[in-house]
């Protein structure tokens, strides 16, 4: 329930945005408004709008499949709204490194949920990492291999810089997924490691 409402809320916001530029400009992550006016509401907000209708397709279509999975998990040791603290956490901890890194950037903007997706697919690959997805709906591919993957793949595009997107959130998302899942239920270090150990492949439900 509460990955639909995080999915219908983050629709309704971008689709707005994307026909009101003050509303784009007053949610979007900008540095100087967080250091100047104080409005760190963006380091969350910037997660409720995109660049156009593919970005909003892909991080929700993505959130969809896995935050199903994971808020049960999160919903079980943190009660109703686990998941959704989860998510919220994830928005702020992806981008935090590259607000630090910005701060006194006036030119600089970030904007879109794939930080917090992020963490919610990593997280979700402690679980079962041998789930087969199929990457663009036709390749199919583990889980831990499409990680595997898309880390080497941001850290790549990260330190070259030759694209508009945001890989260190990628990655930061990804550590926070990882690590606060770990924290709530160590119990997973000993299930992932026979996990990786059993390889066994089957689709998502």
């Amino acid at each position: 329930m509460i990955t639909l409402i995080i999915i219908a809320l983050t629709c309704v916001v971008s689709f707005l945005a994307f026909q009101n530029i003050r509303l784009m400009n007053d949610l979007i992550l900008w540095p100087p408004a967080i250091n100047r006016n104080r409005e760190y509401y963006r380091l969350v907000t910037y997660g409720l709008i995109h660049a156009d209708t593919m970005h909003l397709f892909v991080n929700m279509l993505t959130l969809y499949f896995f935050g199903k999975v994971m808020e049960g998990l999160y919903s079980s040791h943190m009660g109703m709204l686990g998941f959704a603290t989860f998510y919220i956490g994830g928005l702020v901890v992806s981008i935090l490194p590259t607000y630090l890194h910005n701060k006194d950037n006036a030119s600089y903007r970030s904007l879109g949920a794939s930080g917090a997706v992020s963490a919610v697919l990593f997280a979700y690959v402690l679980v079962a990492p041998w789930t087969t997805i199929r990457i663009f709906f036709v390749l199919p591919m583990p889980a831990i291999v499409y990680a595997v993957l898309y880390v080497a793949y941001s850290v790549m595009m990260d330190r070259t810089g030759k694209d508009n997107v945001n890989h260190s959130a990628h990655l930061w998302g990804a550590a926070y997924g990882v690590a606060v899942t770990l924290m709530i239920q160590p119990s997973l270090v000993s299930h992932f490691i026979n996990e990786i150990s059993q390889p066994r492949f089957g689709f998502m439900n």
